[in-house]
């Protein structure tokens, strides 16, 4: 007899967290959380394993967001049960990520002969990395970020970036590209705000988000973007992004680290 499947539960509304910084009413951006679930396998109607990589898009728009242990306890109860095909498992997950977020999930299947494609890359734009700061805080800290000057159009990214998943304080890491159009960023001190995030408590679609709301703040950005790669935990990875730009969406990148 097949486990019924567990519906995944909601972690929390969007509105209170985004209330914290600022952000009330009309959203001052779009995008999406792309998720990456490495670990998916069902039985085939003959009950034969079948096993894909699955990608997910949660629109910035849903009014909550779920918990990612939830997530993978939920696609973790695929493992012995059976589906007549693959589209059938892409409808379940769908259906039921919309049902606990309250907005459209777009699923995609990836099975094996296409794990090719996926190729591994690093996001873009010119890493601050090597720029030598000094750091005494390590919570976010938007005083740090600076603009002025001519008005230039670049992207920079940092692998340094760090943060703690505020359940069970255990770190949280990624690489964040932010794309600009405006007056020039000071650079030392957008990897000292970056890095700043340390030791902060934060969901990685909030901590997106607050990074974009005191760019927007301190920069004076004409646009913004920001997207960030986090590692996975239990085979599961989510990458937020969040742009001023009209139309825009990041493009598929999975970097070394995930």
């Amino acid at each position: 007899m097949q486990r019924p499947i567990p519906t995944p539960t909601t972690r929390r509304c969007c509105s209170p967290q985004r209330a914290a910084i600022g952000i009330t009413g009309t959203l001052p951006f779009t995008g999406t959380d792309q998720w990456t679930a490495f670990e998916l396998t069902w039985l085939d109607s003959s009950g034969k394993p079948e096993v894909a990589i699955a990608t997910f898009s949660v629109p910035v728009t849903s009014p909550a967001i779920v918990e990612s242990k939830s997530v993978k306890l939920y696609l973790g109860a695929f493992a012995q049960t059976r589906f007549d095909n693959g589209e059938a498992v892409r409808a379940t997950i769908a259906r039921d990520l919309a049902s606990a977020t309250g907005g459209a999930v777009a699923v995609t299947l990836h099975a094996p002969a296409a794990y090719g494609a996926l190729r591994i890359a690093e996001l873009g734009g010119e890493s601050l990395d090597a720029l030598p700061v000094s750091i005494q805080r390590y919570h976010p800290m938007p005083d740090a970020l600076a603009a002025g000057g001519a008005t230039l159009t670049e992207t920079l990214r940092t692998d340094l970036f760090h943060s703690l998943c505020p359940v069970t304080l255990q770190p949280d890491f990624a690489s964040v590209a932010v794309a600009y159009r405006g007056p020039g960023i000071d650079r030392a001190g957008l990897l000292r705000y970056l890095v700043s995030f340390r030791n902060h408590p934060g969901f990685h679609e909030h901590c997106v988000e607050r990074i974009f709301v005191d760019m927007m703040e301190r920069c004076r950005c004409e646009m913004l973007s920001v997207h960030a790669r986090f590692t996975r935990r239990g085979g599961v990875d989510i990458n937020p992004f969040r742009t001023s730009a009209t139309g825009l969406t990041p493009p598929y990148v999975r970097t070394a680290r995930q």
